[in-house]
């Protein structure tokens, strides 16, 4: 599938839950967020319909999401459904680590390849602070268990915000000298609780790298990728440094994502409010070739990009752990 500006559209990210057993302060309220009835959100039966007319249609790399996807009852069996599509050429998990001791090795039996894993503070006060009550040693246990298990790269995301975690940003970049990881630097968007986005607590990632440098020289990395990160690395490292200009310099040219929210709408931008049911449709049995009609339309209508700044007002979106994280 071809979007109407060239793009190539081959990745969709679902969430499978709109439920996390953290309450990170950058991306909820201490009370968390309205939940999705459980009769609303997509059954794992419905998800791999999905996937089956997605893939028909050229899909290749699938990403599962939440929430925390990992807490959702039974995820293995939809991991293992998805890895018996010949089609599918990558399946990957985006999770905040609190449960990847326990379910690293069942995950990677499933047919899961690799996982990202969402941390913003490698000391252990300030981790328990940001995720209201999360405990950082369960989480780097499960971030070795799941590079013992084979789900590599493993690859770290860290969102530098100023004031609240900016000053790690040297530490983060310094695991690439010893663990071979993929340490990436995504900018500060402004999603999540409006209280919590003010355009000084902003960092591009220009200003990001020169922190990264002041631990030494970077040197640039070719590599096979299917996202819009940038990648280094310090001499000798056995493991590399990505930036992901979501602002300063949007990545949407190079878009290639779809992406399912956990009551299933297909929403073709993050920041866009367009979204196209495909739920009510498949619980009212409707045939293969209107589902891929929707599928296509979702590609039709995915806009050039999106028009956020680093001076931004906060921009209404539905909670992230509901689109997908």
């Amino acid at each position: 599938m071809k979007d109407p500006f060239g793009r190539k559209i081959d990745y969709l990210r679902i969430s499978v839950t709109d439920r996390c057993n953290l309450r990170c302060m950058y991306c909820m309220s201490p009370e968390g967020v309205k939940q999705i009835k459980y009769k609303e959100i997509l059954r794992y039966e419905e998800i791999v319909r999905i996937v089956e007319l997605a893939t028909s249609l050229g899909v290749r790399k699938i990403r599962i999401t939440g929430g925390e996807p990992i807490a959702r009852k039974n995820i293995t069996y939809l991991i293992s459904s998805l890895s018996a599509m010949e089609r599918i050429e990558d399946i990957s998990l985006t999770t905040n680590g609190v449960l990847l001791e326990r379910y690293a090795d069942e995950l990677a039996r499933a047919g899961l390849d690799r996982v990202n894993i969402s941390l913003d503070s490698l000391k252990h006060a300030r981790f328990t602070d940001i995720t209201r009550g999360g405990t950082l040693k369960v989480v780097l246990r499960g971030i070795e268990r799941a590079e013992k298990a084979g789900l590599v790269p493993i690859k770290i995301n860290m969102v530098p915000i100023k004031g609240f975690n900016h000053d790690e940003i040297g530490e983060f970049s310094k695991i690439t000298l010893t663990k071979p990881y993929q340490v990436r630097f995504i900018e500060f968007m402004p999603i999540g609780p409006k209280e919590m986005w003010r355009p000084d607590k902003y960092i591009p990632i220009q200003e990001i790298k020169k922190l990264v440098e002041e631990t030494g020289k970077l040197f640039p990395v070719e590599m096979k990728k299917s996202g819009p990160a940038q990648y280094f690395r310090f001499e000798g490292a056995p493991g590399v440094i990505g930036f992901i200009n979501a602002i300063s310099n949007q990545f949407c040219r190079e878009c290639n994502r779809l992406r399912l929210t956990a009551d299933g709408k297909l929403r073709p931008c993050l920041f866009s409010e367009t979204e196209i049911d495909l739920k009510t449709p498949l619980r009212s049995g409707a045939p293969d070739s209107e589902i891929r009609k929707l599928l296509k339309l979702s590609v039709d209508v995915k806009p050039e990009g999106h028009n956020l700044s680093c001076g931004s007002e906060f921009t209404a979106l539905k909670p992230m752990s509901r689109i997908g994280g």
